[in-house]
């Protein structure tokens, strides 16, 4: 794999395109079925949408997890961890060849889902939709637009006739807690499409050294910003998307949504505060700042300072994390992902 860029602080508009670049790789490396699904059609190849629209009991994938299939068989993606993807493999081949959307239903009660391994005394209900037949082209190439633009949208689909449209304002509780389901009617599935999470970690510290692979495993999308280059160097940090600028101008490079995370970890007001401040001034879910109470006390001083108002500095979370006793780089990162886990999801941390 090829070294990560790190982009100084004189290459900032280069650095506006290439960070955004990095945001959808973050994409790329979590989550591009409906990409993969506009790509292979695009090629003349077919391809098929499956989402799993419904769970019962122990179902090992989550409700708008997707798998595309491809004309030729090829796979990306997964709607139940290996238990029933070949049987969705082959109605997926079906739809593309007859261009009509099919509900499939997997339980242990159903001869088939233990024939092709669902033991696990879960039950799931698939969708599965033909690129260009139930599922039009122009719906799904606005949907992977909207995602590359880190637009959030919601795909509705009624399962009873297939069709589907695309609704970027509504459905706001399904988006804040990234949940995608079946709504009261029992025939119309919402799939949330959120912008990838983003984490902003300024300060390539030895915290962040812990941070940073939890983060992306949690689903995050890391960036690491520290104008010292001793700190941002990939030597520390092999693979990961690093900024040597200050963070404040890299922060404004990159911008800021309500998918975005900040965490300050240098301990240096002359680094965090201009980018606590840029921060205070966006709409990411959640700031956080390393240091004691004392330390906080101070920073919310300077704040005040600033211009900013008691509401406003209320959304600052320090000392960062949770506390759950945490005495070492790697638990206070684990203190920290929960703290932003809470946050995102709208739960009292």
């Amino acid at each position: 794999m090829p070294a990560p860029p790190i982009w100084r602080g004189h290459l900032i508009g280069e650095l506006m395109t290439t960070a955004r670049s990095s945001a959808n790789s973050g994409l790329q490396r979590f989550d591009a079925i409906p990409e993969q699904a506009l790509a292979w059609h695009r090629a003349g190849q077919g391809a098929a949408l499956a989402t799993v629209v419904e769970t019962w009991g122990s179902a090992p994938r989550r409700t708008g997890s997707q798998l595309v299939v491809a004309g030729d068989g090829r796979i990306e993606g997964s709607v139940s961890g290996g238990c029933v993807e070949g049987a969705v493999i082959l109605a997926a081949q079906d739809a593309i060849a007859d261009g009509g959307h099919q509900i499939l239903e997997f339980g242990v009660s159903d001869e088939d889902a233990f024939a092709v391994g669902l033991a696990c005394g879960g039950t799931i209900r698939i969708l599965v939709e033909p690129v260009g037949g139930s599922l039009s082209e122009t719906t799904l190439a606005d949907l992977v637009a909207a995602r590359a633009e880190r637009r959030a949208v919601s795909y509705v689909v009624d399962l009873d006739t297939g069709a589907g449209r695309l609704d970027a304002e509504g459905h706001t509780d399904r988006k804040r807690m990234d949940r995608s389901g079946v709504e009261e009617d029992g025939k119309t599935f919402v799939a949330v499409h959120n912008p990838p999470l983003r984490l902003i970690a300024v300060g390539a510290v030895h915290i962040t050294q812990a941070l940073v692979p939890m983060a992306r495993i949690a689903g995050y999308d890391p960036v690491i910003i520290d104008p010292r280059g001793a700190f941002a160097s990939p030597e520390r940090f092999p693979d990961e998307v690093l900024i040597d600028d200050w963070p404040d101008e890299a922060i404004a490079a990159i911008g800021l949504d309500a998918r975005c995370a900040v965490v300050l970890l240098t301990h240096d007001p002359k680094i965090d505060d201009p980018a606590l401040e840029t921060a205070l001034r966006s709409q990411c879910f959640y700031i956080g700042a390393l240091g004691s109470s004392r330390t906080h006390a101070k920073r919310i001083t300077r704040m005040q300072d600033a211009g900013f108002d008691a509401p406003t500095l209320a959304r600052i979370h320090g000392p960062i994390g949770l506390d759950i006793g945490a005495a070492g780089p790697a638990e206070i990162a684990v203190s920290i992902i929960a703290e932003m886990t809470a946050v995102l999801r709208g739960r009292q941390a």
